[in-house]
């Protein structure tokens, strides 16, 4: 063996300790980066879970929030359905009770007819029953006359033909006299009242 082999072979022992503490470095790294793979390896999986909950507790809300919506506007469909079939009820016999008004109308003429002709017993006594039997068989359906005389014009309730001085300063704006009484069936107004307003 040479000497320039001899030399190569031998060993420096103070390079031994820095050797060591070299390897024990890198063995304390790869351990280092061998937690950290597995810690993100671990970490991993739950972030996808995590996710899909959110997504489903989200999705979950707005579902929930559909049906009672839908639950909502459907309660109200059938209150307004019911409202309807009610009012179709109450006012069927509208265009009958409608076409009957001008006979009312009429026995209120011959009425005031016969109180101005001082013939108001034989009215009463006669055509008056008839009047209170037609009358009384329309209240039971609902029908009602409007109050109007003496009343605050609204034309919600009135067609004013005309306007005349008021009598007094308190009947300025109002119903002086009603020349076609209104009425209502089962409180819709079915005919206006005709009325004379005074200024």
């Amino acid at each position: 063996m040479s000497h320039k082999e001899q030399n190569q072979t031998q060993h420096n022992p103070s390079d031994e300790p820095e050797k060591a503490a070299e390897e024990q470095k890198q063995h304390e790294e790869q351990q280092s980066e061998d937690q950290a793979t597995e810690q993100a390896s671990a970490d991993q999986p739950d972030a996808p879970v995590e996710d899909k909950l959110n997504a489903l507790q989200q999705e979950n809300e707005e579902l929930r929030d559909k049906y009672l919506r839908l639950a909502a506007e459907f309660n109200n469909y059938k209150r307004r359905m019911v409202k309807e079939k009610m009012d179709m009820m109450n006012n069927a016999a509208q265009d009958t009770m409608s076409a009957l008004l001008p006979v009312l109308d009429d026995f209120d003429r011959a009425s005031k007819a016969a109180e101005q002709n001082d013939k108001g017993d034989l009215f009463a006594e006669g055509i008056g029953l008839v009047y209170k039997k037609l009358y009384n068989i329309l209240k039971q359906k609902g029908l009602e006359p409007m109050d109007s005389e003496g009343q605050p014009f609204d034309p919600e309730l009135h067609e004013a033909l005309t306007e005349v001085p008021a009598p007094s300063d308190d009947m300025k704006g109002k119903v002086v006299d009603v020349i076609e009484r209104g009425y209502t069936l089962n409180g819709k107004i079915i005919r206006h009242a005709k009325v004379v307003v005074g200024k």
